[in-house]
């Protein structure tokens, strides 16, 4: 493999870091933190003593540090957008380290979300109004606030909360929740969840919420983390130790279950973590255990347990272990498992799509439990400030995923009949380096650039060992660079490229025999080989942030992907791998959006194309089989969002987004070429949505919080003859859901949450089961449901 065969090379340049890293320094140094009025920490904070050439950025904690300072006195000014800039004066000797902490005043364009910082657009903390790109970031509050309602759900509280994002599924899988109409992918910690060599729509829920410190969502063709982000990519990063404590937890039990129709839909839920900072060593322990009861809809039918959420059981186990060996120089390692397993007492009864749903009726189902077997994420990384020449900064880490899921078993469809799942390995290394080029006052500029090495081995097999798609094992080899510079102290231009090399070995191989009408058809022989891709994606992009009252930006990114290359080889006509349609997808993103700061009213808008020359939009190829369809693509739409302080404890807001997409074919009959645009289905294309949300605490141990998300309707498809549709084709008609949040603060250890969806037990059909246009899937969502959770941290 790739990973083995350049080891040596890895482990010769890991020990040069970590050498260059326990250099002694010989002059003098400065160190510190910025922190706003209130003492909260700003990275990303501009650092430099004037009239001189040293500077340095606040890293995530806040803090910087100066080396190789001449001894003398200087002033040292920290600077930050939207706070007032503050200086300093520090004597520094030779030999000796000073301390200077640095406190920032609000400024005139302070916003409410300006010290947010981003880290998954280019792999650096920086202010999310300093990047040139469209972003979502969802703290650890909103996170909480959302998963109160749906804790088994972590892709609710992602598809509620982000503009551009489809609404769930109401099921263990993402089917049809894309982003900005194409394909997310998704990542812990930046280590991939998704299977884009067969896509297996598993990987929105792929941890559970308690270990999550906030979601970064990057919108718009990226190829920062590799393969697979024809949309973008949502990155769940976990919770870091609370400093302060040498030893400190939080222990919660909950109960949860239907509101009007409470039979048998009782679940329990617990979690209980550690954490702390004992010196210089910090962790992070979380376990959590999750059981529901059956899930039933407004009018109290069982809903249909095919890949439902209802009787299931998850386990989710994390730890992070963080070794800072000085001021500089850190090592962490971080574990998480997750598993969700369904085990039910129903079986599906169909109904009649568009008239009646599909339910649960008691019985036994055939074949092994549905869900996710396991989901094992592992990362080491070490982290070396400014301990490079030039005072560049390095960033290693290796990382690895196992990941298993199991379908539902389908006694016809396989001949002999069979039950699918998808296993995939990912082993990766990444090497992040970042130097500062210019550090002026009106010009700076820094490059980060570095190695990503991959390899991902996937396969989709049935549970009694026949293989459905071949072993894919993928190695990766890419190269990138990213310039940021600021021009003029408001100008923020950023611009890079990512070479992908990528090898993906196929081995010989036979299609299953699969059902098509009343005949069973498949058991081509294919020839393997290995396919072979080599592709440059660029992008760049320019914000202007001066002002509050207008932010703009411009920016073009590409995004590179082989997604469903596997259902591609599963549906093999042709007897040798060079003849099948294995071409991968690039595609061109550009978007032009601002945000504006009007005292306590922030808004935003953007809107956005992306076009791809091929695509990969699941069809029905007519005997029920899904195919993806090569041809170009152009996919557009636009975003809003508005939030407001109305008074000091209540604040409002809502989002309002839009988004279209078309294929265009080409025929030839008669010698003669006509191309057509046709729709791109739901499975690629979510209905308009808005949410509006409303924050309220009337005094400071109660917070009461309504979330509201309308899906609209898209009926752009007609039936046949018979009045069906082709799969992906069906109608979505509108519907709109409130959910409730409140907490009530008893001391400063004891705390009870109240979480209920869907609080006015309306009957309503998620857009899946609606643009499938099966019997199948047509499945009515979750009636009223309450979480009760009571909380003690200690």
């Amino acid at each position: 493999m790739l990973l083995i065969s350049h080891h040596r090379l890895l482990l010769t340049l890991s020990g040069l870091l970590l050498s260059f890293s326990l250099l002694a320094q010989t002059t003098g140094t400065i160190r510190g933190t910025v922190r706003d009025a209130k003492g909260g920490l700003l990275p990303g904070a501009t650092v430099r003593l004037l009239q001189t050439t040293a500077a340095s950025a606040a890293g995530a904690d806040g803090s910087y540090q100066l080396e190789n300072v001449p001894a003398g006195s200087y002033t040292l000014e920290a600077s930050f957008i939207g706070k007032k800039a503050g200086q300093q004066r520090v004597d520094v000797a030779a030999g000796a380290t000073a301390t200077a902490d640095v406190q920032l005043q609000a400024g005139e364009d302070e916003g409410r979300q300006l010290a947010e910082v981003i880290v998954s657009a280019s792999r650096r903390a920086e202010p999310i109004r300093e990047t040139p790109v469209s972003a979502t970031i969802l703290n650890a509050r909103e996170v909480q606030l959302q998963a109160a309602a749906t804790p088994n759900n972590l892709a609710a509280v992602v598809g509620n909360a982000v503009p551009g994002l489809g609404l769930t599924t109401n099921q263990t899988g993402n089917v049809g929740q894309t982003l900005r109409g194409r394909n997310v992918l998704v990542l812990i910690d930046g280590i991939p969840q998704s299977t884009p060599l067969r896509a297996g729509g598993r990987d929105i829920r792929s941890i559970d919420a308690t270990v999550i410190e906030r979601v970064e969502v990057i919108k718009g063709a990226t190829a920062i983390f590799g393969n697979g982000a024809d949309g973008g990519l949502i990155n769940y990063i976990t919770k870091r130790p609370v400093t302060g404590v040498k030893f400190g937890g939080l222990s919660t039990v909950g109960v949860n279950g239907n509101i009007a129709h409470a039979k048998n839909s009782v679940g329990y839920r617990a979690t209980q973590q550690f954490y702390g900072k004992p010196g210089r060593f910090d962790y992070v322990a979380s376990g959590t255990f999750d059981q529901t009861g059956v899930y039933r809809d407004a009018r109290g039918a069982v809903i249909s347990p095919r890949y439902g959420l209802g009787e299931t059981k998850t386990y989710n186990g994390f730890a992070k272990l963080g070794y800072d060996l000085n001021d500089k120089n850190r090592v962490e390692l971080m574990y998480n498992y997750f598993s969700s397993r369904q085990n039910s007492d129903y079986l599906t009864l169909n109904g009649k799509y568009g008239q009646y749903p599909s339910i649960g009726v008691k019985g036994e189902r055939p074949g092994v439990d549905e869900g996710t077997r396991h989901n094992h994420n592992a990362y080491l990384t070490y982290r070396g400030r400014e301990v490079l020449p030039l005072a560049t900064s390095v960033e290693l880490t290796g990382y690895w995923q196992d990941f298993r899921t199991i379908y539902d078993a389908e006694p016809s469809f396989f001949e002999n009949g069979g039950q699918s799942e998808i296993n995939s390995d990912k082993q990766g290394l990444r090497l992040n380096l970042n130097t500062p080029l210019l550090t002026q006052d009106r010009f700076s500029a820094e490059l980060t650039y570095g190695l990503d090495l991959l390899g991902d081995e996937t396969t989709q097999n049935l549970t009694d060992g026949r293989l459905w798609t071949p072993r894919m094992q993928m190695q990766n080899l890419a190269p990138y660079a990213q310039l940021r510079a600021t021009l003029f102290e408001h100008f923020v231009l950023k611009g890079g490229a990512r070479r992908e090399n990528i090898r993906v070995k196929v081995p010989d191989y036979t299609t299953i025999r699969t059902l098509s009408g009343t005949t069973y058809v498949g058991g081509v022989a294919v020839q393997g080989g290995t396919l072979k891709y080599n592709t440059t994606v660029y992008n760049a992009g320019l914000r202007y942030a001066r002002y509050k009252w207008l932010n703009p930006f411009v920016s073009y990114s590409e995004g590179f992907s082989l997604y469903e290359l596997g259902r591609t080889l599963r549906t093999a006509k042709a007897n040798t791998l060079s003849l099948l349609e294995t071409e991968p997808i690039v595609v061109r993103n550009y978007e032009a959006g601002a945000s504006s700061e009007l005292g306590p009213l922030t808004l935003s808008g953007v809107y956005f194309v992306s076009k791809s020359d091929l695509g990969a939009n699941l069809v029905d190829q007519g005997n029920g089989i899904l195919v993806p369809q090569r041809a170009p693509e152009r996919v557009w739409g636009y975003e809003l969002t508005a939030d407001l302080v109305a008074l000091k404890n209540l604040t409002v807001g809502g989002s309002w987004s839009w988004v279209e997409g078309r294929a265009t074919l080409t025929s030839t009959a008669g010698g003669v070429e006509t191309k057509s645009k046709v729709w791109l289905n739901g499975n690629r294309i979510a209905p308009p949505k808005a949410t509006a949300y409303l924050r309220y605490q009337p005094w400071e141990a109660l917070s009461v919080a309504l979330n509201y998300v309308y899906s609209g309707t898209r009926t752009r498809f007609v039936s046949n003859a018979a009045g069906a549709y082709a799969s992906g084709e069906g109608p979505v008609h509108s519907f709109g859901l409130l959910n409730l949040t409140s907490s009530y603060r008893f001391s400063s250890k004891l705390s009870l949450t109240l979480g209920v969806e869907n609080v006015l037990n309306n009957t309503y059909y998620a857009p899946l089961a609606q643009f499938t246009g099966t019997a199948a899937n047509y499945t009515r969502g979750n009636g009223a449901r309450f979480n009760l959770t009571a909380g003690y941290s200690f």
